[in-house]
Formats: structure tokens, C-alpha cells, sequence
């Protein structure tokens, strides 16, 4: 068998262990504040959200990514393709190894990060300091910013309209009744615009931005009033009488949308290092993109699907429990102040980590109630693995990398 096809393997397992690790650590950023908040039950997150990350990988995930993971690693060194498919190989599973890591301390981490800082090492022991775009690094450290200080704004200023609007009120089941097309209406809203603003459906159907706002206007206006008419008519069945009971129905909406959305976006994450190996060795080259067939888009949401079934629920108590308290209308405010960050973010072209975002909501949801409403032991620990995942990826990257270029030179 030729090396070729030996890296091609490997890089089958590595990327399915990278999969499974998504799964098993960013399943909390959709579903952990519905599991937090008693929405849904752990083993009713996991189903729901192993399915959506599953159709969001395969039917909605990209299917051209770029040839060089994030731009991080110059491309001089990588014009021998041995060199880069080693490389790949190494960040795949140096990434994966960290998640899990992650994952078994029942830390949130950002597996985009993982994977930069993965590539960092691969640059750095291949071709030196010289090979890696420092400049490139400056959009990662203001994600570790950015991403977390807008979701906290966002959560806090939805909390406070909730809590001023509804839950101090004495007829707040009523009130939450009445202004429910307005809260199903603005999510909705956010979810069309995201399918449709600047994306490859919007570009297929050619709807500019001016349109695209509209018809996320009309489609929320229209569901909002249509979700009114569905809560009244369930109002018998919605425990409480504060309205708790009207966010829950909300929140779930809210949380199934995150659980799509991430599904397409942190495929690539697993899925873009195989593809270049899988694309040069089908055609003997690599350009600056490579077409991703289905088939890897499927074999990586399968990944995801099983990592969320098999190990999701350690992370998912960490967002969802362990925080802060999470009510109906709380969870409802991070998943929406999650989901807008992404959006705003990802549209502005500025730096995003939906892992950063769901912990930012989390947190604001805590600070609109009091600093004393957090655990900010766990919010610290949590920050430090942060500032960890690069570093602790890159050196691993470095020794993995090493490992098989000794085995493979001896093949």
C-alpha cells in the first residue's frame, strides 16, 4: 500500500476522532441551557441534537474549504504535499487529543481554537517562526474578547427587558402570552437572516441583504403570531403561572436552531484536513479550495452525531448547571444572545467562537441577577482553558508531528 493512501486512512480516524470530539464538547452550546433550565431532559438534548448537528453537517455544511486551515501557516512550506498531509494529520489529532482532554475535565473550549492552535505547532516545527502568519494570530486573541462580551451584553439586556416586562409583573403569564410573538418573532428572525444574509443559500437564490431582512421580517412576523396562537391553545398544559412555561416552548425553538447552525460550521473543523488529503490523492493536486464531497460532510456529521450520544453530557452540565441558575426565560436569553453573536459576529467578519458566545450568555443571565448569582471559580477555570487550548494544541502538534514523520520515513 502506498503512503499515500496509508495518510488517506489515517486521516479517515483522525478526522472521525475530531468529529466525535465536536460532538462531545460543543453539544453544550446548544442544548446545555434547555437541559439547565428542565426544557428538555439530558437524553432528550442528546437525540435532538445529535439529529440536527447530523442534517447541519451533511446538508448545510460547506462543501469548498480552504486548502490552508485559517491562513494560519504561510505557504512555502507547504508546497511539498507530504509535508502539508503529515502536518494535517498531526493537527488533526493533537486537536482532538486536547478537546477530549477538555472534554473529560468538563471544560467548554473552542475546537476551531483547538485546531489554529494545532496548525501553530505544524508551522513552527516544519518550517520554523518564520512560517507562521503572526498577524493571522490577532483575530484569535480578539475572539477570546469579542465572542463572550457581546453574548454578556446581548443576555444581560434581554434578561432585563424579560424581567422588567414580564416576570415582575403580577399577571406575568399573560404578559408573556401577549408579547410572545415579539420574542418567537426576533429569534425566527435571527434564524432566517442567518440562512439567508451573505450565505451560500442566499447567493444560490441571489437575495441581497436588503431582501434578506425583509423576508426575515415578513417569515418572523408571520411564525410569531402563528406561535401565539399554538401557546394559547397549550395554555392548559403550561405548568406555573409566572410564564415561565411560554419560554420553554421558546427556548427548545431557540436551542434546535444552534444545534443546526452548529452542525454546518464546526464540520469543517474535522473535515478540511481530510478533504485535502482525500482531494490530492483522488487528483494528484491542491489548489487554493478544495470541493468537499457529501459523502465527508456525512461521515463527519456521523462523528459529531456520536460524540454528542456517547460523552455529551459532562460539558452540557458544566454550561447548563453548574454557572448559574438557569430558568426558562434565562435559557431562552443565552441561546439567543448565543445565536445573534454568531450572526453579527460571523457578518461583520470579526472573529467568533460559538463556545465563547454560550458561556458569555451564561454569564450574563448570572450578572443580570448579581455577581454573587456565578460561580466565578468555575468562570475562571473555564477562562484559563481557554488561554490554554493554543498552546497546549501547538506543543502536542509539534511531538505528534515528529512521531509520524519517524514512522512514515521508515515505511
Amino acid at each position: 500500500m502506498s503512503t499515500e493512501y496509508i495518510i488517506l486512512i489515517a486521516g479517515f480516524v483522525f478526522g472521525f476522532y475530531m468529529a466525535w470530539n465536536i460532538g462531545a464538547n460543543d453539544v453544550a452550546n446548544s442544548m446545555a441551557s434547555s437541559v439547565g433550565a428542565k426544557a428538555i431532559t439530558v437524553r432528550q438534548a442528546v437525540v435532538i441534537a445529535s439529529i440536527l448537528n447530523l442534517v447541519g453537517a451533511a446538508f448545510i455544511g460547506s462543501h469548498v474549504t480552504d486548502t490552508i486551515r485559517k491562513g494560519i501557516v504561510s505557504n512555502e512550506i507547504l508546497n511539498d504535499p507530504h509535508i502539508a498531509f503529515v502536518g494535517a494529520l498531526a493537527a488533526l489529532l493533537s486537536a482532538a487529543l486536547w478537546v477530549s482532554f477538555a472534554t473529560w475535565k468538563s471544560m467548554p473550549i473552542s475546537t476551531t481554537h483547538s485546531i489554529v492552535g494545532a496548525m501553530i505547532g505544524f508551522g513552527i516545527i516544519a518550517g520554523g517562526f518564520k512560517a507562521i502568519q503572526w498577524g493571522k494570530l490577532t483575530s484569535v486573541i480578539l475572539s477570546w474578547i469579542i465572542s463572550p462580551a457581546l453574548s454578556i451584553i446581548l443576555s444581560f439586556i434581554m434578561f432585563s427587558i424579560i424581567k422588567r416586562l414580564i416576570i415582575s409583573r403580577n399577571d406575568s403569564f399573560d404578559r408573556a402570552l401577549k408579547l410572545s410573538p415579539f420574542f418567537v418573532g426576533i429569534s425566527i428572525f435571527i434564524v432566517v437572516l442567518s440562512f439567508l444574509f451573505k450565505t451560500p443559500l442566499g447567493n444560490t437564490l441571489s437575495i441581497g441583504t436588503p431582501m434578506a431582512v425583509l423576508i426575515a421580517i415578513i417569515i418572523a412576523a408571520l411564525i410569531g403570531y402563528i406561535a401565539k396562537f399554538f401557546l394559547k391553545r397549550v395554555k392548559r398544559n403550561i405548568s406555573g403561572d409566572n410564564g415561565e412555561g411560554i419560554f420553554r416552548y421558546i427556548q427548545v425553538g431557540t436551542a434546535c436552531y444552534v444545534a443546526l447552525a452548529q452542525g454546518a460550521n464546526d464540520v469543517a473543523n474535522a473535515i478540511a484536513p481530510l478533504a485535502v488529503i482525500y482531494f490530492f490523492v483522488q487528483t494528484g493536486t491542491v489548489g487554493d479550495q478544495v470541493p468537499v464531497p457529501f459523502f465527508l460532510l456525512l461521515f463527519g456529521g456521523v462523528g459529531i452525531a456520536l460524540g454528542i450520544m456517547m460523552a455529551g453530557r459532562r460539558v452540557m452540565e458544566t454550561l447548563g448547571t453548574k454557572i448559574t441558575h438557569l430558568s426558562n426565560s434565562r435559557g431562552f436569553c443565552v441561546e439567543f444572545a448565543a445565536a445573534t453573536t454568531v450572526l453579527i459576529a460571523s457578518k461583520l467578519g470579526l472573529p467568533v467562537s460559538t463556545t465563547h458566545a454560550a458561556v458569555g450568555g451564561v454569564l450574563g443571565v448570572g450578572m443580570a441577577r448579581g455577581m454573587e448569582a456565578l460561580n466565578l471559580r468555575l468562570v475562571y477555570e473555564i477562562i484559563f482553558y481557554w488561554l490554554l487550548t493554543l498552546p497546549a494544541a501547538a506543543f502536542t502538534c509539534m511531538a505528534i508531528y515528529k512521531i509520524l514523520q519517524f514512522i512514515l520515513q521508515r515505511m
